[in-house]
């Protein structure tokens, strides 16, 4: 199991309406590309929020193919659609982890 882990910084000005595009469009749209089986969408707290407010979004895929696949054809797409829309009031990054039992 491969779980893409996005953590992201929402400026205050634009955090409600941030948040809900993540619930009801950005996330429905990832998992529509059919690559990843599940999702957790987190705060992070105990974090300095002057900047803004944290958050983890997690996708888990069920192998690595499955992942490189989603970073071959859609990773672009989304990144621009998010940077259209918001500009510079978010921050993210992404890693790359494998479940470990």
């Amino acid at each position: 199991m491969i779980v893409y882990n996005l953590t992201m910084k929402a400026d205050h000005s634009i955090h409600e309406e941030w948040l809900q595009w993540q619930k009801r469009e950005h996330i429905p749209e990832v998992m529509a590309t059919g690559l990843f089986t599940d999702h957790k969408f987190f705060r992070l707290l105990e974090q300095d929020e002057a900047d803004g407010l944290t958050y983890i979004l997690q996708f888990f895929a069920a192998d690595i193919d499955r992942y490189q696949k989603y970073i071959a054809d859609h990773f672009t797409f989304f990144q621009k659609k998010a940077f259209l829309k918001w500009g510079d009031r978010f921050i993210t990054f992404g890693t790359v982890m494998q479940v470990v039992q």
